[in-house]
This record gives structure tokens, C-alpha cells and sequence, in this order.
């Protein structure tokens, strides 16, 4: 019974011995036709880094780009302004280029005016001769041209009007119009007065006034009466005192 057994078992045994084989041999079998797909992936993983790499540097690229835009954009915008201002500033120049001269001619037309003002001013101080023999002085303690103003007001205050007036910084001569004044009556005559002032700056403050009257007495009929000296010399004092009490009045330079 026991020898019967063994043999019934033992093909057994043989056939899972023979099977376990085949299997392994069939799995070293598929094993060894099956490729080795380990190089693809590297490659592929190499190809797939690269392409990333390159999609980076394109990106930086693009950005560089547009910064770069932006840069010619700007500059392009400053050099749009800086022509509008450029020709503004030429405008500008023009225009002021324009007023200069125009201001230069103004200027000499002006300076032209003033050397014939002052060629005339100069003729008629040379013209005039101021003959202080006859005549009446007096030094007042004042400036010169505060007695020159004092003059021209009382020379007005009085009717008279200044024919030729010549005005310097040491020197003022005045020679009024002649003044006529009809005769009331045959017992009273009238006038005819014609006055010449020449004031004289003094040092330190001061100034020398003289006055000459041509002074006339007129009837009747335009007949001319003779006048003694007295007569002009108090018609000259006259005035003198008139000057000085102009002075005399407050705030008068």
C-alpha cells in the first residue's frame, strides 16, 4: 500500500517541477523580448528640460523686448518734448530778438533826441549873456533848485510867462516874456516889463540870484515915458522878495 502511493504521488511532483520550469522559463522568456524603455524616458526628460528652458529664455527675451519698447517709447516722447520746447525756446528767441531791436532802435532815435536837446540847451546857454550890471542879488541860504521852483512860481503868480528857460546843476537863467499893461488914464501910465534871472549855485547850500528889468512906462497912444533906476531897481527887488517868500513857504525844496 505504501509503494503504491509513493508511485501515484511522484509523477505528481515531476509534473509541478516540470510546470515551476516552464513557468520561469516563460517569464525569463518575456522578460528578455520586452525593450528597455530607461534611455526613452531620459531622453524625453532631457528634451522636455530643454524645451522648458528654451519657453524661459523666450519669455525673458519677451519681456526684455517689451522693456525695451518701453525705453524707445520714452525716449521717443522726451525727444517729442524736447523739440516742442526747443522750438518754443526759438520762438521765444525770435520774438525777444524782434523787441531788442526794436528797443534798439528806440534807443538810438531817443539818444539822437537827447545830443540835439542838448546841442540846443548848449546854443542857447552860449547865446544867452547875462549882464548883471544894473541889476539886483541877493544870496539866499537855499539850493538851487529849490530857488529855481521858487522863481517859476512866482514869475507865474505874477503873469509873467518864461520865453527861454536854461537849467544846469550849477546854473539856471530865466528870460520871461515881455509884459504890457495899458495906461488906466492919462495920469496913471501903464508898463512894459521884460525880466532876465540868472541864479548861481553857492558852497556849500546856497545861491546867487540876479534879476534885470527892462522896465518902461507907456502913456497913452503906445508913447514910451522914461523910468529912472530907482524905478528898475525897485521893480527888481520886487521880484526878489517875491522869490523869498516863496521859499519861505513849508515843504518848498
Amino acid at each position: 500500500m505504501t509503494r503504491s502511493v509513493s508511485q501515484t504521488s511522484d509523477p505528481r511532483c515531476f509534473l509541478r517541477f516540470i510546470g515551476g520550469i516552464l513557468l520561469v522559463t516563460t517569464a525569463l522568456t518575456a522578460s528578455g523580448c520586452k525593450p528597455n524603455e530607461s534611455p526613452l524616458k531620459d531622453e524625453n526628460e532631457r528634451l522636455r528640460k530643454q524645451v522648458t528652458k528654451q519657453e524661459s529664455v523666450l519669455i525673458s527675451l519677451q519681456d526684455g523686448n517689451k522693456v525695451m519698447q518701453q525705453q524707445i517709447d520714452l525716449l521717443n516722447r522726451e525727444l517729442r518734448d524736447a523739440k516742442k520746447e526747443t522750438e518754443r525756446a526759438e520762438a521765444e528767441r525770435r520774438a525777444m530778438a524782434a523787441m531788442l531791436g526794436a528797443k534798439v532802435e528806440e534807443n538810438k532815435k531817443l539818444s539822437a533826441e537827447v545830443q540835439r536837446a542838448a546841442l540846443t540847451k548848449a546854443q542857447a546857454s552860449q547865446s544867452l549873456r547875462v549882464e548883471d550890471k544894473g541889476g539886483q542879488s541877493a544870496d539866499l541860504p537855499r539850493p538851487l533848485t529849490a530857488v529855481f521852483k521858487a522863481a517859476e512860481e512866482a514869475l507865474t503868480r505874477n503873469g509873467y510867462t518864461v520865453r527861454v528857460g536854461v537849467k544846469t546843476d550849477q546854473k539856471a537863467v530865466y528870460v520871461t516874456e515881455r509884459k504890457t499893461s495899458s495906461p488906466p488914464s492919462l495920469e496913471v501910465p501903464g508898463f512894459r516889463n521884460q525880466y532876465l534871472l540868472s541864479l548861481q549855485a553857492l558852497p556849500p547850500n546856497g545861491t546867487r540870484l540876479s534879476i534885470k528889468a527892462e522896465f518902461e512906462k507907456m502913456a497913452q497912444g503906445g508913447r514910451v515915458l522914461p523910468a529912472g533906476p530907482e524905478e528898475k531897481a525897485e521893480i527888481e527887488r520886487r521880484l526878489i522878495n517875491e522869490i523869498s517868500k516863496a521859499l519861505e513857504v513849508p515843504n518848498k525844496l
